[in-house]
């Protein structure tokens, strides 16, 4: 007889791991299958800082799903004594009618964010690593800063497991169906059946589920950390996280959280790819299209190469997420094309599939992520 849960889970990374951990906490029986490690850097949910931020640039809808985020870092936090969020600021720089940065001072005013607008001379007289452009000026955000990812993921599964949920590591799934009784799911060997399966497959999901056809463009990204010239004025303490938009490219920063270098990299732009033929080596280009940002923005930051790491962004076309039912199996739940900017959500996801899982529905307005808008 095949082993039977009430939830199986696939893809163990940001969204998977919080799934697990909610759906657990509600007292349901979970399996989660991961096909590589936990808090593995082979797909999206690494690379030591991910900005968190509430000022969102890419839609004012998102900010009253972001006060609840916000609440649930700070309660695994509180929990656990582990800390996943550091609140030093965020700053968007950028002209003042670049699209992004019109968006993100809507969304401040709009929702009564913190915040000051700041002009360069300001911006660079506060922090003197940045160097923005004469015309450039910053929206400035003090509730936001950055997530540990790795810490968060292997934190929830490891909630999860002492929940009672059952984790599979290095375990790829072949096959899955569904009927209005129950799910199988297949891998390497083994058989699994149970009531519901979360997809939460990262950039594999085109792949897992490609009976649905989604129009997904994974998108390859490095990110790459560097020792400072000058090493006091990029420390956390000292700096905000920031974003900076130069017409087409953008590129982001943090600051140093231990000995590990300032973290700039582009933030979209890469190759399109997938998620197993991707180029997971640091070019030179790679390193090259950095290092132009650093010498004309961050000059005292442009010394040594420290590490760079490939990632994924899973892009939708109009950027905003997936997270729906699927439209020919009711208990199965899809959660995907987190499009660059999804992992601060990770744990208000969880819940939601939680939700859907359990009671078919959820009181977050979750419209903006309908699989419909790809339904022909």
């Amino acid at each position: 007889m095949a082993e039977s849960y009430d939830v199986i889970v696939l893809g163990l990374g940001a969204m998977g791991s919080a799934a697990a951990h909610s759906l657990v906490r509600r007292g349901l029986r979970v399996l989660g299958i991961e096909q590589f490690d936990i808090a593995h850097d082979r797909g999206s949910s690494h690379g030591r800082s991910r900005v968190i931020r509430k000022a969102y640039f890419e839609d004012s809808r998102y900010v009253p799903m972001l006060h609840r985020v916000y609440d649930l870092w700070r309660e695994l936090e509180q929990g656990t004594n582990v800390e996943l969020m550091r609140l030093n600021g965020c700053l968007n720089i950028g002209p003042a009618d670049h699209a992004c940065i019109l968006g993100a001072r809507s969304s401040a005013e709009q929702h009564g964010l913190a915040h000051e607008v700041l002009d360069a001379a300001e911006i660079h007289r506060r922090w003197p690593g940045l160097r923005p452009g004469d015309d450039d000026i910053g929206i400035y955000e003090t509730e936001a800063g950055f997530l540990i990812p790795e810490r968060a993921v292997r934190l929830q599964v490891d909630l999860a497991r002492a929940g009672g949920a059952v984790i599979h590591t290095g375990e790829v799934v072949r096959a899955w169906s569904a009927t209005s009784s129950g799910v199988r799911v297949e891998t390497d060997g083994e058989c699994y059946v149970g009531g519901h399966l979360v997809i939460t497959a990262g950039a594999w999901l085109a792949t897992v589920a490609a009976e649905l056809d989604l129009p997904l463009r994974v998108e390859r990204q490095v990110q790459t950390w560097f020792e400072p010239k000058v090493e006091g004025v990029f420390r956390a303490e000292r700096m905000p996280a920031f974003i900076h938009f130069l017409g087409e490219p953008a590129y982001y920063g943090i600051p140093m959280r231990e000995a590990e270098g300032i973290k700039v990299a582009r933030h979209h732009g890469g190759r399109i790819t997938s998620a197993d033929a991707i180029d997971r080596q640091l070019t030179a280009e790679d390193e090259a299209d950095v290092r132009t940002y650093l010498a004309r923005h961050l000059p005292d930051a442009d010394g040594p190469l420290l590490d760079a790491k490939v990632c994924m962004y899973t892009n939708t076309p109009d950027d905003h997420f997936i997270i729906d039912r699927h439209p020919q199996f009711p208990n199965v739940l899809i959660a995907g094309g987190f499009s660059g900017h999804g992992f601060k959500f990770s744990p208000l996801v969880g819940e939601i599939l939680a939700d859907l899982a359990i009671r078919s529905a959820t009181d977050e307005a979750i419209e903006l992520f309908s699989l419909r808008r790809f339904m022909a």
